[in-house]
């Protein structure tokens, strides 16, 4: 018998975060059991095909404490006598003293929520993301005698303060993450109970990407792109670059995903004269995205590190466009290097020099346009990169051990666990 888990999410589900369902569904198939509580209600109208494998039951906790002021009533009166609760009390007054904020205190609302509502065969608590997911996975845990866990990634780990980080690591059973200098940024804070942070990168499944045989028209750079429409992506600096590209280059661009700026960027294309070139789609279910990989001569990402820490990880859409065979341009920014060998699996630019940005990228575009022997290269060399050391059920195996050998199958006891 595997455990039961209960996995602490900010959203459920999200086109962005495929690779959180890959894993749910990776672990179910390995037998283990999987309690989904989102902190959020889903915003998106579609899903992933993925989303449709996991069996998981889903739980969403009261999104702002305001709208379900009875259930946290009846949270509370359910967990204030067990053993734990003062000591999370005594964590959250520590916590909220340095960090004054209503988010604060719903993490705290959430977790009573959390504690009282978790099924007792539950045996562990797993928060995907460090910051406010594992708090509420901390505070739960603290009250109900569980252990904790979390997976970190990108902004959690370097848009957070490092007193928090530097208590919590600590506190945790065990953490994995997806990047090698996410690995290093949290050992060099902290340690869990069982030993440094783990890196697991995520992988993709290789059989939903399958390179076709489409016609594609070699007159035309077919330029795409996959990703939120937010600071960190850089697309204000990728349509700089396009404006910059000579008429002897003829290209097109389509854009697939949501995000803050999307209205901003149509307006900026416009403005630049670009918009007869460019087709925005919003977001899209994967196998649209899957589609869209198979006809791009080019995919382009642009990412850049924020002043205030946030940035990307390694994006999973630059795993599946080299898997698909399509030669990647992108930055160096965040963990993008340890994916990424300039001139070997594709090419890379400097995303730190902001105001050189755009010109490297357009002259990196225009070498692309300019040599298709350079662009198949780049994609076949990706492919087998992506295949042989990025395959899911790789990494979920690798997982799945790890998890096997930390997390107890036998639930809490009695005096600990949640009330009836």
């Amino acid at each position: 018998m595997t455990a039961r888990i209960g996995f602490i999410l900010k959203g459920y589900p999200r086109l962005s975060e495929t690779f959180i369902a890959q894993e749910i569904a990776n672990l179910e198939a390995r037998g283990f059991g999987i309690d989904i509580f989102s902190l959020r209600h889903p915003t998106d109208t579609s899903t992933h095909p993925v989303h449709d494998e996991i069996k998981a039951p889903i739980t969403y906790l009261p999104e702002y404490l305001h709208d379900e002021p009875t259930r946290v009533l009846r949270a509370w009166q359910r967990v204030k006598n067990l053993p734990g609760y003062a000591a999370a009390r005594a964590c959250f007054s520590r916590d909220v003293a340095r960090d004054i904020t209503r988010n604060r205190a719903r993490r705290f609302g959430q977790a009573m929520v959390l504690a009282a509502e978790a099924p007792a065969e539950i045996t562990h608590f797993h928060a995907h993301f460090i910051h406010t997911p594992a708090s509420v996975a901390r505070y739960a845990a603290l009250i109900t005698g569980r252990e904790w866990s979390f997976s970190a990634h990108a902004k959690d780990i370097w848009t957070i303060p490092d007193w928090e980080l530097e208590e919590k690591l600590p506190e945790a059973l065990f953490g994995v993450t997806c990047t090698q200098a996410g690995a290093d940024q949290l050992n060099g804070l902290g340690t869990p109970k069982s030993g440094p942070v783990s890196l697991m990168y995520h992988g993709i499944d290789l059989s939903r990407f399958n390179p076709g045989t489409e016609h594609k028209d070699s007159s035309t750079l077919r330029i795409i792109s996959v990703g939120r429409c937010m600071p960190k992506k850089g697309y204000e600096d990728f349509l700089d670059a396009l404006a910059l590209l000579p008429a002897t280059v003829t290209w097109s661009f389509e854009h697939i995903g949501g995000g803050p700026l999307l209205d901003a960027l149509k307006q900026k294309s416009a403005a630049l004269g670009l918009a007869d070139r460019i087709v925005w789609r919003g977001s899209q279910p994967q196998a649209e995205v899957i589609h869209l990989l198979g006809r791009g001569d080019v995919f382009a990402l642009a990412s850049v590190n924020q002043p205030d820490g946030d940035r990307d990880g390694i994006p999973n859409v630059l795993l599946e466009a080299m898997a698909m065979g399509c030669p990647v341009v992108a930055t160096d920014a965040g963990a993008i290097a340890e994916l990424i060998g300039h001139d070997e699996t594709g090419l890379l630019v400097p995303g730190d020099d902001r105001p050189a940005l755009a010109y490297a990228l357009a002259h990196t575009l225009e070498r692309m346009a300019q040599d298709t022997d350079l662009r198949k290269r780049l994609g076949l060399a990706a492919q087998r990169m992506v295949r042989a050391g990025f395959d899911t059920r790789l990494w979920a195996d690798r997982l799945a051990g790890h998890i096997a050998k930390q997390v107890p199958r036998a639930a809490p006891s009695k005096t600990n666990k949640s009330a009836p």
